[in-house]
């Protein structure tokens, strides 16, 4: 078995290819072309914790993976997000690689929203918002940056040093102005693309703040809160999903950006306008025009990880890189 450790794996992903992997995957997805359960976890309810398994067999990549991945959001010494894949032959079931997933997780759900982004947002998007601090808010901010001619990032978190930090570190990469403001309602009216990264239990994008034209990408998840988009937002956007079947199962699966309004009765499933590998494919419209709000709500789906596992063994097998154990 091959054993990959973060160091090895984030040397091995590669952006660019990433996007187009998980494009990939989130149309054979939509196509019925993949196998993918809900993820399934046990709760660590002390720590407000969950430890989660998510399988998928993704035949186009060639990948037969499962990830576990733990989330504890009061972690403040160490990621929220901490994960391994294991990786299987599709054709013997035997396991052939062990990787770290930290560098996976962070890559791949930022792929989605930068797909999301250059499927969605308007093409004269000059202005990124990021809400969060943390490694989903950098991931996010490398990643949407391909995908449209940003000119100014903005950075808004509840802790305004670690916001500061961010931005002076992002600046020399993104090769544009990035600064740091002060509330999230600065950063949200402010945006033509805003990407929300945190465990917050209340909405931190609101209705009021939010722009005609303007796109929103959510990741965060707190089964224990309101999410990070809220209902009034949600109504008037057209939203995308992943995976209908995955936005829309009870937690620790599914959005609660969605599942609370439909139980309130402010709308149903019927809401969803598409999934993501819908518009890959072109069988699904998204935005049909610029004052239009667009909302792509991610709860992370294990083909992503899949695609990008294959990616990794594949490149590491070409590259020497890695330790052979037997187990």
């Amino acid at each position: 078995m091959l054993v990959l450790n973060k160091a090895e794996v984030g040397s091995l992903l590669d952006l660019d290819e990433l996007l187009e992997a998980v494009a990939r995957a989130m149309a054979d997805l939509s196509a019925g072309n993949a196998s993918m359960p809900n993820r399934i976890a046990a709760l660590v309810p002390e720590r407000d914790a969950f430890l989660a398994a998510m399988p998928a067999y993704l035949p186009s990549s060639r990948a037969l993976t499962t990830k576990l991945v733990s989330l504890f959001p009061r972690n403040r010494d160490r990621p929220t997000h901490q994960a391994v894949v294991l990786c299987f032959d599709p054709d013997t079931g035997t396991p052939v690689a062990l990787m770290d997933a930290e560098s996976i997780t962070a890559a791949r759900t930022a792929a989605g929203s930068a797909l999301s982004t250059k499927l969605l947002a308007r093409e004269d998007a000059r202005v990124l918002s990021i809400l969060g601090t943390g490694v989903q808010a950098r991931a996010h901010a490398r990643a949407v940056v391909r995908v449209r001619p940003v000119e100014r990032v903005m950075i808004a978190g509840r802790d305004a040093e670690k916001a500061r930090a961010l931005a002076s570190d992002l600046a020399p990469e993104l090769a544009v102005p990035v600064e740091a403001v002060q509330t999230f309602e600065e950063a949200v009216r402010g945006a033509d693309v805003v990407c929300a990264t945190t465990h917050t239990t209340e909405p931190v994008v609101r209705r009021a703040w939010v722009s005609p034209g303007i796109h929103i990408t959510s990741v965060g998840f707190n089964a224990a809160g309101q999410g990070e988009v809220d209902p009034e937002t949600v109504h008037a956007a057209i939203v995308v999903v992943e995976h209908r079947a995955s936005a829309l199962a009870p937690p620790p699966a599914g959005a609660v950006e969605l599942l609370l309004p439909i139980a309130a009765g402010l709308f149903d499933a019927g809401h969803i306008r598409a999934e993501l590998g819908e518009l890959v494919a072109g069988t699904a419209t998204g935005r049909t025009s610029p004052e239009e709000i667009t909302l792509y709500k991610s709860v992370g789906v294990a083909v992503q990880d899949a695609a990008a596992a294959s990616m990794v063994l594949a490149g590491a097998r070409a590259r020497g890189i890695g330790t052979e154990v037997t187990i």
